[in-house]
């Protein structure tokens, strides 16, 4: 009777570890397709509403890397003067399947995923397939993502 009652509580403590996993997870992916969104509807705001102050970026045009006060902001600018100078439209950027790693460590979380970035260029279709790897805060107002890399595959 003692190990079935040993049993029964292990099963316990990992469902709730589970379930919490599951909760946390779900949290710090908001943010992320708060940002995905917010840039394929054109709507910049919510896209940087996702994005804390102080922020660090790699991207894979010119400069290449963002960092500091307002880095999003300024991203958003060079990606959209990007596009024009390339003559870039019908921008979609998505997660191309579930993500490969999470992790959440207290107010800090560690997100790997698989996208993918379809446009047109000089009016021919173009599919790019990449990783990103996103480092995320979690704040009064829920998380935040502080930095992210976009690499192309």
């Amino acid at each position: 009777m003692r190990n079935v009652l040993a049993a029964f509580a292990v099963a316990l403590l990992t469902a709730g570890t589970a379930i919490a996993a599951t909760a946390d997870t779900t949290a710090v992916l908001a943010p992320i397709h708060q940002f995905i969104d917010g840039l394929n509807k054109g709507d910049v705001d919510s896209a940087l509403a996702a994005c804390a102050e102080q922020t660090s970026i790699i991207d894979d045009f010119a400069p290449h890397e963002w960092h500091g006060a307002g880095a999003c902001g300024k991203w958003a600018t060079d990606f959209q003067a990007n596009a024009t100078a390339n003559a870039i439209t019908d921008e979609v950027l998505a997660m191309a399947g579930k993500p490969l790693h999470v992790a959440v460590t207290g107010d800090r979380a560690y997100v790997v995923v698989p996208a993918s970035y379809t446009y047109k260029l000089k009016g021919k279709p173009v599919k790019e397939s990449a990783l990103m790897t996103l480092a995320l805060q979690k704040v009064a107002a829920g998380w935040r993502i502080t930095g992210w890399t976009y690499s192309k595959k």
